[in-house]
């Protein structure tokens, strides 16, 4: 590098400049200068200068960390020489000074990321030196040392190869007590200073915390079996106390927001290290488990954590309570004296003998009467922010990570797993809460609220306990019918309770009633949250084995015309989400019923699809409503084609970046329009240029492409195959080598198709497929339903396009170094050996077709295996003719049979498909009167005394079957 360091410096001070014409330049450059020989050293140096601009060190720690992922490792190309990393290592800890903590941070990382690739063997004096360097009386070093520490530990514990796993365990064993001695000093002097010295508290926290954080990597991912560890053990044990110690020190420093904030990470992490402990180690566990429920009931569902707790730690404790409960190692047998585990009896008697009906009673009680109740927070946000209140509440993604949720599913937790005692207690407070409470009641309202929340949350396990048919007629329905807003609560509350029941034990005769409430709940003037909550009920009532869409279908039009007003009132994308699924639903379960009433949807959706072009996850839903939508409009939807078209095209053009979210959804539109569709064009012909690079790239909606590839076929054979299929049969020969049997399965399926419904020109089309396929059958070492697609295709062959058939035998000859008249013999003797084994019984008939074909030409190949071909015929011939007389039962059926899924819509596919089949030999052809012909061809062409010699190699049912037929 001409101009080392002073030229890279000026290059990195213009790299932050503002200025775009500076900027851009300077990165340029340097970008250049990544794989230079000398480049990080002068990183290296430029950082460690600390008199340098902080923008322009942090900068080069940016740089050169960037650098160590793409050029460290020996292997990497362009990789730093070993001379320059050896100087790097050296001058990196002579940086432990550092006084920037964001210069610092990244620091930590940068070496953490080398130790990962070089720690122990290339650099084994880092740890030691990190060691040494704790030691230090300077506070900084001190911190600066830890901090590294930290990230280095954090990185050599996410090697999972057994080998660093030891290297791991070793070094564990060597740090472990050195650092829990540190961690105990530390934590008694921020202790000590109780605060009010914040000079002294600081950075004893602050150290205190990352010794924290080490120890929970070590005890984690540092032994085997961490019970047997007296330090380990030790360390545990102290979390109980220190949590406690440490809410008391957080409560008398509320006033200082930077030691509040710092205890309060502080104590999340203590619960860490158990939540860990407990999910890594849960038999290792069990001694802590009385300690974890001690400690988490202590303060979450006493007084006595008034003022201490803040939600974060709720939210922990109340999964460590939940993850005790749901652990699969602390459950016993059914029958519990036939648990072997000791452990699992010992926790499951820690368990018992904590839970007792007193303690369940008085967490149910504080869940429901206080953490179910809906906070002034909440109602704010449902006032200015609807759509928000739906989603932070009511299950949106910062849901998950908020203590109502956690609430929620504890409660679920413990009700399953202790009903008996829990029953009870909530069928008390539903009592209690019985009666009508007042509007202006607005603590009423909220307990009431609470208390419906847990009769929903539970609804599965109060199946036998309560009658809800007579709640519903009695009392809820009355509620919705309260119209103050205050009771706006109570209203949404008892739809969304309704919803719950719908799906345990609700009575059929009552739904025309909730059908009408969830009419009256979605009116303009309600208030939208409630609305939104009888559209989710409704799903809930469709989505059900009793539902019955007779019964539904008066009151269709008023509720998809208020759905549909509810979908254009949403501003949120979750929130259209939500309702247009609700809608997907109903135009599912309702079917054709829908075509009068989806006219403005159709409409609406053009635009909303316009407006979601960020919001890949709305377009999937569109895409699910069209796909039902189109469904039920059957031929009708060909008015939406130009729409549909262009966003199938989208959807599934690789060149877009949103097809990977769009693809499958897109793929099943462009199956459903096509299924759906009586009078092709040439747009629609046309999108077909978006299926030939997904079949290159062997996607994995294989399956979707070949049906849209079939439903092709049946459409506009003559212009589909005249367009792609010269490159598609190409891309069908590349893909077969790597394909596993299921996807060959149905590559054949295409392939036939295209036999079936242009037999002549598709023969002529297939032919580059067809020397390997024989080659295939030749070998006969396939599985059954494989075997059958190949023995199928070559049927055809020989029914349709007998040159083509002789010409890829002497093709498959020729490659093999045999002779044609050897190749057809042992084609012929595999097909009769294997036709036992074809199924279903439509493609065996026709594989006995061809076989019989074969049979009556004379050919002297096919006459040195002619007893076993002509035996393998008769077996089908029995198959397929009816018990009471000589028909054959494939042709009596006419091809109704000739569908896979008899059960379908009449789309214009299955339409067609039945066309195809009808016309099949399978269905047109008897094989016992077929048979004959060609055994009259054969004695045209053979002499009698051939015959007869041949003949007496059959059994005698087949000399009697071969009679018949001849003399037919």
């Amino acid at each position: 590098m001409s101009g080392g360091k002073e030229l890279v410096l000026e290059t990195l001070r213009r790299a932050t400049s503002q200025e775009a014409e500076v900027l851009k330049p300077a990165e340029q450059q340097l970008q250049q200068w990544e794989t230079e020989p000398g480049f990080y050293s002068t990183l290296v140096e430029i950082f460690s200068e600390y008199s340098l601009e902080v923008n322009v060190r942090f900068l080069a720690v940016l740089y050169f960390k960037n650098g160590v992922d793409r050029y460290w490792r020996k292997t990497a190309p362009n990789a730093i020489l070993e001379e320059e990393k050896t100087q790097i290592r050296c001058g990196l800890l002579h940086n432990l000074r550092e006084p920037v903590s964001q210069v610092a941070t990244q620091l930590a990382v940068l070496i953490a990321k080398i130790a990962r690739v070089d720690c122990p063997r290339e650099w084994p004096n880092l740890l030691p030196s990190l060691f040494e360097a704790v030691k230090s009386n300077d506070d900084i070093v001190r911190h600066r040392s830890l901090l590294t520490l930290h990230h280095v530990i954090k990185q050599l514990a996410s090697k999972r190869l057994l080998a660093d796993r030891r290297t791991f365990q070793e070094l564990t064993n060597q740090m472990f007590s050195f650092l829990l001695e540190l961690w105990r000093m530390q934590t008694e002097a921020f202790l000590s200073a109780g605060g009010q010295d914040m000079e002294r508290t600081a950075p004893s926290l602050e150290l205190s915390h990352l010794a924290l954080k080490i120890l929970r990597k070590l005890i984690i991912h540092g032994f085997k079996k961490p019970e047997e560890s007296e330090d380990a053990i030790l360390f545990l044990k102290s979390i109980f106390d220190q949590v406690k110690v440490m809410l008391t020190f957080r409560k008398q420093n509320e006033s200082n927001d930077h030691i509040k904030l710092i205890s309060e990470k502080y104590i999340v992490l203590l619960t860490k290290v158990l939540r860990d402990m407990l999910e890594d180690f849960p038999f290792s566990y069990v001694q802590f488990i009385k300690l974890t429920l001690e400690l988490a009931v202590f303060y979450i569902f006493t007084p006595n954590g008034d003022g201490l707790i803040f939600e974060r730690f709720t939210v922990q404790c109340l999964n460590l309570i939940k993850a005790i409960l749901l652990c699969p190692e602390y459950k016993p047998c059914k029958v519990v004296e036939e648990t072997k585990n000791p452990q699992t009896l010992e926790a499951f008697r820690i368990k018992s003998s904590f839970f007792t009906t007193s303690v369940l009673a008085g967490m149910c009680h504080k869940l429901i009467s206080h953490h179910f109740l809906l906070t002034p927070e909440d109602l704010e946000v449902w006032d200015s922010d609807p759509e928000g209140f739906c989603m932070e509440v009511e299950g949106g993604e910062s849901w998950k990570y908020s203590l109502r949720p956690c609430t929620e599913t504890l409660f679920v937790a413990l009700f399953h797993e202790y009903r008996n005692a829990l029953t009870p207690v909530l069928m008390e407070m539903v009592q209690s809460s019985h009666n009508p409470v007042s509007p202006s009641d607005f603590m009423g309202i909220l307990q009431k609220d609470a208390v419906y929340n847990a009769v929903g949350l539970a609804a599965f396990e109060l199946f036998d306990d309560i009658d809800f048919d007579q709640w519903f007629t009695t009392f809820l329905i009355n509620e919705l019918k309260v119209k103050d807003s205050n009771y706006r609560i109570i209203r949404r509350r008892v739809i969304w309770l309704i919803g719950q029941w719908t799906r345990v034990k609700f009575s059929p005769e009552h739904r025309p009633t909730l059908y009408e409430a969830c009419i009256h709940l979605l009116a303009a003037e309600e208030d939208f949250v409630v609305r939104l909550s009888a559209a989710m009920t409704l799903k809930h009532s469709v989505d059900d084995f009793e539902f019955d869409p007779e019964q539904f279908m008066p009151y269709l039009p008023t509720i998809f015309g208020l759905l549909f007003n509810l979908l254009k009132e949403a501003h949120e994308c979750d929130t259209k989400m939500q309702v247009l699924h609700v809608m997907s639903f109903m135009i599912e379960v309702v079917g054709v019923g829908i075509q009068p009433h989806v006219a403005p949807l159709a409409q609406y959706l053009p635009s909303l699809w316009s407006e979601s072009a960020d919001h890949n996850m709305l377009r999937c839903a569109i895409l699910t409503t069209l796909v039902h939508m189109v469904t039920g409009l059957m031929q009708e939807s060909e008015r939406l084609h130009d729409f549909l078209i262009n966003i199938i095209r989208v959807s599934t053009d690789v060149g877009e970046d949103c097809h990977v979210y769009l693809l499958e959804d897109g793929l099943l539109l462009w199956l459903t329009t096509l299924e759906n569709t009586a009078h092709p064009h040439d747009a629609l012909l046309h999108l077909y240029d978006n299926m030939m690079p997904l079949m290159e790239l062997s996607s994995e909606n294989l399956r979707l492409c070949l049906q849209i590839t079939t439903a092709y076929t049946l459409l506009c054979p003559q212009q589909f195959l005249a367009k792609y299929g010269t490159r598609l049969i190409e891309t069908f020969r590349s893909m077969m080598a790597d394909l596993k049997n299921e996807a060959i399965v149905l590559v054949l399926r295409a392939v036939e198709m295209i036999l079936r419904v242009l037999p002549s020109e598709g023969a002529a089309l297939i032919q580059p497929l067809l020397p390997g396929m024989v080659k295939i059958v030749a070998e006969g070492d396939q599985y059954p339903n494989v075997m059958s697609m190949y023995l199928s295709v070559v049927a055809r062959l020989v029914l349709y396009a007998e040159p083509i058939f002789t010409w890829i035998v002497n093709q498959a000859a020729s490659n093999e170094s045999t002779t044609p008249e050897d190749m057809l013999e042992h084609i012929t003797s595999i097909w009769a050996d294997k036709l036992a084994l074809v199924s279903p019984e439509e493609r065996r008939k026709l594989c006995a077709l061809g076989l019989a074909h074969l049979c009556g030409s004379g050919w002297p190949p096919v006459m040195k295996v002619w007893p076993a071909a002509i035996t393998a015929i008769v077996e089908v011939v029995y198959d397929v003719t009816m018990e009471d007389s000589d028909q054959d039962k494939l042709v009596i059926n006419g091809g109704r049979m000739g569908s896979p899924e008899p059960y379908e819509l009449e789309t214009e596919h299955v339409l067609r498909r039945q066309t195809v089949a009808q016309r099949d030999p399978v269905h047109t052809t008897s094989l016992r009167v077929f048979l004959g012909q060609q055994m009259k061809r054969l004695q045209e062409s053979t002499n009698p005394a051939t015959i007869m010699t041949l003949a007496q190699d059959l059994e005698e049912n087949c000399r009697k079957v071969l009679e018949e037929v001849t003399v037919q």
